[in-house]
């Protein structure tokens, strides 16, 4: 006896084909992209103390990332190692986009300067894209330098007798100063200090000649006179430093450096999960309110498709390379 069948209504099948979409599994265990975030909270890891640039360009997406996926985003900094001990972290977490990591171009140095990472800095990341350009600035103390043609003419005359301030060895500071400084053809010392407020300190007290200081960081001691910006690190002039020349401009070709914080994921993370966050912090970042807040800090939206990102990290990377060695760059 032939059994009967009893077709479906189409409202019964979506049903059902809805259920089992939110309980397919990827091949690396990550929840498929129709139960993704659901209401899990989303970390992410800030390889950098709380108040840095890259701390503060995090905090702000994080504030409109949750509510944008329905779910909490939780800032967690993990300092240390000139940000690879987060790297690390982020790099062993699971792949299901609820473990990300919020790092600097200083991510794409790293593997050149620290020997026997434990992560590959381009194998185990997804870059999801970058966030946030933060222009650096050529700050000397007040009167010290009249221009960047004086401060290259100076140290020219004089090798070996003027110094040069970072916020470590390897960092978008450190490499800022030495891109200047190799394109430029000056000898000078380099002085690496733990931070950012320290190298300011002894620039603006004439101890260490100039610094290309982070532009969140020296705006208010600009405006306060307390430091003298003669130009900014980018190949684009700052809007908020409008009058200040970029260095190419002040006459040194071959100068200008990129420093900017992106968002990234453990390799293997869904694309579909990927592709989510690339479009919401896209939205983002170009929203008019977070659009005004990175304007006062002396930065600004920079954003991209993530394969475009991860061909950009691949390019960044072989040119930090060169840096390094052009440089002699080592950690101490």
């Amino acid at each position: 006896m032939k059994k009967k069948t009893f077709p479906w209504s189409r409202r019964q099948a979506l049903t059902v084909a809805a259920a089992l979409a939110a309980c397919t599994l990827g091949s690396n265990g990550a929840l498929a992209q129709g139960a993704w975030p659901g209401t899990q909270p989303i970390k992410l890891v800030v390889p950098f103390t709380a108040g840095s640039g890259t701390d503060i360009v995090a905090r702000l997406v994080a504030e409109k990332l949750g509510p944008a996926l329905g779910t909490s985003v939780i800032v967690d900094n993990k300092p240390g190692a000139g940000g690879t001990l987060g790297a690390a972290i982020t790099a062993k977490s699971p792949a299901d986009g609820y473990t990300l990591l919020v790092h600097s171009a200083g991510h794409l140095v790293n593997p050149w300067i620290y020997k026997g990472l434990s992560y590959d800095t381009i194998k185990d990341f997804t870059g999801i894209t970058p966030m946030a350009s933060l222009p650096n600035v050529l700050v000397t103390a007040p009167a010290h330098f009249t221009n960047v043609q004086d401060l290259v003419a100076k140290v020219k005359a004089k090798p070996g007798s003027f110094n040069y301030g970072s916020a470590g060895n390897g960092s978008a500071t450190h490499m800022n100063a030495e891109v200047f400084r190799l394109a430029a053809g000056l000898d000078a010392q380099h002085v690496p200090f733990r931070g950012t407020p320290e190298a300011m300190t002894e620039v603006m007290s004439g101890r260490v000649d100039w610094f290309f200081a982070p532009m969140v960081s020296a705006l208010p001691l600009i405006k306060s006179g307390k430091l003298q910006a003669l130009a900014v690190g980018t190949a684009q002039r700052s809007p908020a430093l409008p009058d200040a020349p970029t260095t190419v401009e002040a006459g040194v070709p071959g100068s200008a450096y990129l420093f900017w914080v992106g968002l990234f994921a453990p390799a293997k993370t869904p694309q579909p999960v990927v592709e989510r966050l690339q479009a919401e912090v896209a939205k983002i970042m170009v929203s008019p309110e977070l659009k005004e807040r990175l304007e006062k800090l002396g930065a600004e939206p920079f954003t991209m498709p993530s394969a475009q990102f991860n061909k950009f990290i691949v390019d960044e990377t072989a040119k930090a390379q060169q840096v390094v060695k052009a440089a002699s760059i080592k950690v101490d």
